[in-house]
C-alpha cells in the first residue's frame, strides 16, 4: 500500500487508501508536520500501523474515557450480570476516568496505570477494593487487545497490586469464634431485624445475597432443609431483582439443625404478629416477570397483578432487610463490639468448624455451593492449630506402632 503527501497552505500532508467498507474505498488524510520530511515520516509511521490494526487505525486516536464507554457497552452490558455491571460502572466513573480518562488509549502505559493504583492505596482504598478496581482495568485492557485491536499489547501485564500491609486482625479474624458470635447475638438478639440473618449466615454459610434473597416457600420446616433458589442484587436502576444463583452448583438444598430450625420457627411466629400489629400497614412484596421486587402497604388500595411473596428476612413493619441494609449490622460489629467482621466471614467460618470437626468435604463443598472442591479447600479452609493437632492424632492413631523402649 502507498500514500502520497502534498503540501496545503503551511503544512504538508500525508494521505493514503484504507480497506473497503460497504464496497466502499475510504481516504484516510492528516497533518504530517510543517515539513515534507516530517510528513513523510507521519506517513511511513501512519502505514505501518494501519497494516496492524487493519480497518481499526482511526480507533488509535480514542480517549480511555471513551474507550471504557465502548468496553462497558460491547463486553460488560452483554457478558455480566448485573450486579457486576453496576460494582465495573461504579469503578470507571469514580475512580478511573477522573484521573486517567482523558489521557488516549494508546498512551497508557504500565508505569502510568502503577502510579494509578499506588495513588489509590494512598488514598485509603482497600486491598480488596484495589483488586477490583485491577480487575476492571485489566480486563478492558485485555479486550483492548483482542479482539479490539485497539492497542498491540495489554500493559495491566506489568502492574502490580501495591503492597498493602496489614494489621493481624485483617487477616486472623476471618473465623469467628464461638465466643464472638454469641456476643454478636447478644447485641442483635431474638427480635431484631438482623437476628435471623446471622442465625442462617452462621449456621448454613449461605452468602449474604442468598440469605436475603430466601422466601418462606423455599424453608421445609418438616424436613428442615432450605433450598438456595434466587439471589437478592441490585440493578443499574437502583431497584432489587431476584436473579439466578452464583453458578450451577449454587442451586442447592441444605440439611439444617435443631438450633436453626427453632430459629426459624420463632421468626416466622414474629412475622405473623407484627403482620396482626401493623394491619394494612404491614409492608407486602411483588414480584415483577422481569424479577424485580416492590413492596406495597394495604393502606392505600393496589391494583396488583403481580406475584406475592413473602421474604425471610424482613424488619418489623415487614420491610424486606437487603444486603445494603446489613451494612448496618456489620459497622456496628465491627465498630461498636470491636470484632472484624463481614458477613462472608460467617460463611467462612461455617466451612471451617464443619472440616475442623472431621466433616465430609464432598459434604462441605455441596453446602456451599461450588463447582469444584479445590475452591472449598483454597478459599475457606485454614491450617488452624486445631486441624494440625487433629492431624498428627490421626496419624498416631494409624501406624499405632510399640516400639522398643530405649534404656
Amino acid at each position: 500500500m502507498e500514500g502520497h503527501i502534498r503540501k496545503r497552505g503551511e503544512k504538508w500532508y500525508y494521505s493514503f487508501e484504507a480497506a473497503e467498507i460497504n464496497g466502499k474505498r475510504k481516504r484516510i488524510e492528516r497533518v504530517g508536520g510543517r515539513t515534507k520530511k516530517e510528513a513523510e515520516a507521519a506517513l511511513r509511521n501512519a502505514l505501518q500501523e494501519y497494516n496492524n490494526a487493519g480497518m481499526f487505525f482511526e480507533p488509535s486516536q480514542i480517549s480511555l474515557s471513551d474507550y471504557l464507554d465502548y468496553w462497558y457497552s460491547n463486553y460488560v452490558s452483554i457478558e455480566c450480570k448485573p450486579n457486576t455491571q453496576r460494582i465495573y460502572k461504579t469503578i470507571i466513573d469514580i475512580h478511573i476516568k477522573p484521573y486517567l480518562g482523558q489521557y488516549k488509549l494508546t498512551s497508557i502505559t504500565s508505569q502510568i496505570l502503577q502510579q494509578h493504583l499506588n495513588k489509590l492505596y494512598s488514598n485509603g482504598l482497600s486491598k480488596n477494593y484495589l483488586s477490583n478496581i485491577h480487575g476492571v482495568l485489566s480486563g478492558s485492557f485485555f479486550y483492548a487487545v483482542e479482539p479490539g485491536h485497539f492497542i498491540k499489547i495489554n500493559p495491566m501485564m506489568y502492574v502490580k497490586l501495591p503492597k498493602c500491609p496489614h494489621k493481624k486482625a485483617d487477616t486472623d479474624h476471618k473465623i469467628i469464634t464461638a465466643k464472638e458470635f454469641n456476643t454478636i447475638i447478644e447485641r442483635f438478639p431474638y427480635s431484631n431485624q438482623y437476628y435471623i440473618i446471622l442465625m442462617i449466615c452462621f449456621y448454613t454459610g449461605t452468602r449474604i445475597s442468598e440469605c436475603t434473597g430466601l422466601t418462606w416457600d423455599m424453608v421445609d420446616l418438616d424436613n428442615k432443609k432450605i433450598k438456595i433458589e434466587r439471589i437478592l442484587v441490585k440493578h443499574m436502576d437502583k431497584k432489587w431483582y431476584l436473579e439466578t444463583p452464583k453458578t450451577a452448583t449454587s442451586y442447592r438444598e441444605i440439611p439444617i439443625g435443631d438450633t436453626l430450625l427453632e430459629a426459624l420457627k420463632k421468626h416466622r411466629k414474629w412475622q405473623l404478629e407484627n403482620r396482626l400489629k401493623y394491619g394494612c400497614y404491614y409492608m407486602q412484596y411483588y414480584k415483577r416477570k422481569n424479577l424485580n421486587i416492590y413492596g406495597l402497604d394495604n393502606s392505600v388500595e393496589h391494583k396488583i397483578v403481580d406475584d406475592a411473596i413473602e421474604f425471610i428476612c424482613t424488619q418489623e413493619n415487614g420491610t424486606l432487610v437487603n444486603p445494603d441494609l446489613s451494612r448496618y449490622c456489620s459497622r456496628v460489629i465491627n465498630y461498636g463490639l470491636g470484632i472484624q467482621f463481614n458477613f462472608h466471614s460467617l460463611r467462612h467460618t461455617h466451612a471451617t468448624i464443619l472440616i475442623e470437626s472431621g466433616a465430609n468435604m464432598k459434604d462441605v463443598q455441596k453446602r456451599l455451593g461450588h463447582s469444584r472442591i479445590a475452591t472449598t479447600m483454597d478459599t475457606y479452609v485454614n491450617a488452624t492449630e486445631k486441624m494440625s493437632e487433629m492431624t498428627v492424632g490421626i496419624f498416631e492413631s494409624a501406624v499405632n506402632l510399640s516400639l522398643p523402649t530405649t534404656k
